[in-house]
């Protein structure tokens, strides 16, 4: 028998957008947050560098809007820009009024203020930190609060199947009710059932071989949603961090752009440096520039990896502000302070999305989406660094106030159906899984990944299809798992990602393709839209591409 859970709201996703939605709704309203993992597990507590606000006397929004829209591109929405950075530094007091402790210094008369450091993109100093692990102090701030309110349960080990989407289940109304979500440890589908559905599933980084993105980074969210019948936009655009260490047992583990803040110099292998080559602001330029120049170098040099030096840096402030670092490279039996650190880019944030309003509102009525998932015009075709924090709160706590607004009187969610799976059995082909995921990164890396071709792209295309086809015929006869769950999203935002690289004919921001190195006059975003006429080859609604 199908277990049935009803609240208010059900948040998917236990990050910094998902926690900050979740306190915003706790006093008015019955919460349920859905983990896939352990509630600290996400791309939040993974997050090293700091969140960016104008705090300081000698910085303006102005700059912080115009730093934000050079790194963008030309394809960021100046009023979303603007929307995001002028809410930075209430989105500061409010974190530290949830007791997140950011890094202070003491200033000019004496006193602390916070210790603002510099990241590529930035022309001034406007990153709050705590050491070198500022995601974690969030995740783990956050956190507190939600376990102290009784309105909030929370169900960690639940991966999200699909969204009920009232249309498609033959319930009354066209909007969104709740979601079909796995118990990973009893290996039953449990229905969740709410008016209002909050999707913070972070990204999809996981589509490539090489990511600084923990496990869970499956692109669920975007896959789901793209489904129930959103919009999706600028899907091309993945963000590779330039400096992930390289290391066979340092799987994911990044190398903060702050390093870089504070004086580290990318080498060749010879010791020769290289940025200034590529961007007048050399190691300081926008992170799609430095990652592609250190694609370029080593497949120039026929290098495996490059360098990040630091050891002209005083070795007490390594200590003081790259605590982790530290101790993980000398876990590896790297002494940073005295010798170069081996880097590599991997895929590292989704800068495209869902598509949704300054409320966080999609096109599927009761279902929102913030954070990494969604598509808020932000980040442009390239994401300026730490920008990514600052819009999770923002756009979490916009979204939490208007369902406030519309949930006096909001009718409970109608009762859906159970999860059939009267017509599958248990499967003993788990190595076509493994298989297919592995197959899948692999190709994504080589064909999708820093530098793009026509050819490149058209054999994904190829392979992509053939791929969705095995897994659409698996997961009709198996029963689901987590793994065939992320197997079957990850493809779908493959689909995605090739279809949206394909559309765009020229080279912008973290989209570059050797066919077309220029960029084109009009800047325009690539909106992918569900079509209910037409259906693709699992059964799912097709797409045709939108201009705005």
């Amino acid at each position: 028998m199908t277990t049935h859970h009803a609240f208010d709201v059900i948040i998917i996703g236990s990050g910094a957008a998902g926690l900050t939605a979740a306190l915003g709704l706790a006093d008015q309203a019955r919460v349920a947050i859905l983990s896939k993992d352990l509630l600290p597990v996400s791309s939040t507590s993974w997050a090293q560098g700091g969140i960016a606000a104008v705090l300081s006397d000698d910085d303006r929004l102005e700059a912080h809007v115009e730093d934000t829209l050079v790194a963008g591109a030309g394809l960021c929405h100046p009023q979303s820009v603007r929307y995001v950075v002028e809410r930075g530094p209430a989105a500061i007091d409010w974190l530290v009024q949830q007791g997140v402790s950011f890094d202070t210094e003491a200033g000019p008369d004496g006193n602390p203020r916070f210790h603002l450091a510099q990241e590529g993109g930035h022309s001034h100093r406007r990153i709050l930190h705590a050491a070198d692990a500022t995601g974690s102090a969030v995740s783990s701030s956050l956190l507190e609060r939600v376990r102290a309110k009784p309105n909030i349960e929370l169900f960690e080990h639940f991966v999200a199947v699909d969204l009920l989407v009232q249309e498609k289940l033959g319930l009354p109304g066209t909007g969104c009710s709740g979601v079909y979500a796995l118990n990973r440890l009893s290996g039953r589908v449990e229905v969740f059932e709410a008016p209002f559905v909050v999707l913070a599933t972070g990204g999809a980084s996981k589509v490539y071989l090489y990511t600084s993105n923990p496990d869970g980074s499956t692109g669920d969210g975007i896959a789901m949603a793209w489904r129930a019948g959103c919009r999706v936009a600028n899907m091309e655009f993945n963000q590779f961090h330039p400096t992930c260490l390289f290391h066979p047992q340092a799987k994911s583990f990044l190398l903060s752009e702050a390093l870089r803040g504070e004086g580290g110099l990318l080498r060749l292998p010879s010791g020769e440096r290289f940025m200034d080559r590529f961007h007048p602001r050399a190691e300081l330029a926008p992170r799609d520039v430095v990652a592609r120049a250190i694609d370029f170098e080593m497949k120039r040099l026929g290098a495996d990896c490059l360098f990040l030096d630091v050891t002209h840096i005083d070795p007490d402030k390594l200590a003081s502000h790259f605590p982790n670092i530290l101790r993980r490279c000398a876990e590896l039996g790297i002494d940073i302070c005295r010798e170069p650190i081996p880097v590599v880019p991997a895929a590292h944030y989704t800068c495209g999305g869902i598509v949704t309003d300054r409320h966080g509102r999609t096109d599927v009525p009761g279902l929102y989406a913030v954070g990494e998932c969604s598509f808020t015009g932000l980040h442009g075709a390239n994401r300026m660094a730490s920008n990514s924090l600052l819009e999770c709160v923002v756009f979490a706590r916009a979204a939490s106030a208007d369902i406030l607004t519309q949930l006096p009187g909001t009718k409970a969610a109608p009762h859906a159906p159970a999860w059939d799976e009267s017509q599958v059995t248990d499967s003993d082909e788990d190595v076509v899984i493994s298989h297919n995921w592995d197959e899948l990164r692999h190709f994504m890396w080589d064909y999708v990944g820093i530098v793009r071709t026509n050819k490149r792209l058209a054999r994904a295309r190829h392979r992509i299809d053939l791929l969705r086809r095995e897994i659409h015929e698996y997961y009709s006869n198996y029963k689901v798992s987590n793994d065939l769950i992320e197997l079957r999203n990850l493809a779908l935002v493959a689909d995605l990602i090739i279809q949206s690289a394909q559309s765009r004919r020229e080279s912008r921001g973290l989209h570059y393709t050797l066919d077309y190195p220029d960029q084109i006059a009009t800047p325009r975003d690539t909106l992918l839209t569900p079509s209910p006429r037409r259906l693709d080859i699992n059964g799912n609604r097709d797409w045709q591409f939108e201009w705005p």
